[in-house]
């Protein structure tokens, strides 16, 4: 591994907390933080919220001063993405497709959100974009959803919004280089102001059971793979 690569973690955190922050959190770090520029005072709608970039996202959002509206596809999930820092919760479950539109107006006195983080995609990028309001900003970082996004051009630009999208491993081969940001977010960690869930640690010969945990949706928090010192890998 080039050293240029390589980031000296603070003592306070282990590396099974550190295998979580190069993809997860760095995705929500920038996001918000880079792209959106969120600050305090702005209202933050982060989509799937009990995901690892939606825990992260919304810690990182309420640290800013932010108010965060947390959305999740469950009430346990919901109630679950509270407990990092969210000002209001969502089920989303209880409140399908336009209905979830018209929660989130409500919640911001029908100003709409400063920004949107969108981690889902599909039909739910079109109703991210009814979801901000003037001059916000919507950010599209993944479509887990694996359907075309159709939106009408009509919810965003009479409202001067903003579209903005991130791939980080894209952003990564045109030059980013993630070092900065990981020593601060690691750092973070250490001083005990972001928590970073972790279900479970799992040996590498069971990552078939976790892959298919993850695709059931039955985790709260991050699996993390150990390749163990004696696998030789």
């Amino acid at each position: 591994m080039p050293a240029g690569h390589l980031v000296v973690l603070p003592d306070a955190v282990d590396l099974t907390r550190a295998a979580v922050l190069p993809v997860a959190w760095l995705s929500a770090w920038y996001c918000l933080r880079r792209l959106a520029r969120v600050t305090k005072g702005d209202t933050v709608v982060v989509k799937a919220a009990a995901s690892g970039v939606g825990t992260a996202a919304v810690q990182i959002a309420a640290e800013a001063g932010a108010r965060v509206i947390a959305l999740a596809g469950s009430a346990e999930k919901a109630a679950w993405a509270g407990e990092f820092g969210a000002d209001v919760t969502l089920d989303t479950s209880a409140h399908p497709d336009d209905a979830e539109v018209e929660e989130v107006l409500r919640l911001t006195g029908g100003r709409g959100a400063d920004v949107v983080l969108d981690t889902v995609g599909g039909r739910a990028f079109g109703r991210s974009l009814r979801e901000v309001g003037h001059s916000g900003r919507v950010v599209a970082l993944a479509n887990v959803a694996l359907e075309p996004s159709t939106v009408d051009t009509r919810d965003f630009y009479p409202k001067n919004a903003s579209i903005l999208g991130f791939q980080l491993t894209n952003l990564q081969i045109h030059g980013y280089d993630p070092r900065p940001d990981l020593r601060e977010l690691a750092e973070r960690v250490a001083a005990g102001v972001y928590r970073v869930p972790i279900e479970t640690v799992v040996p590498l010969e069971e990552a078939r059971a976790a892959h298919e945990r993850l695709e059931r949706r039955d985790n709260r928090g991050k699996i993390v793979l150990d390749v163990g010192s004696d696998s030789g890998k």
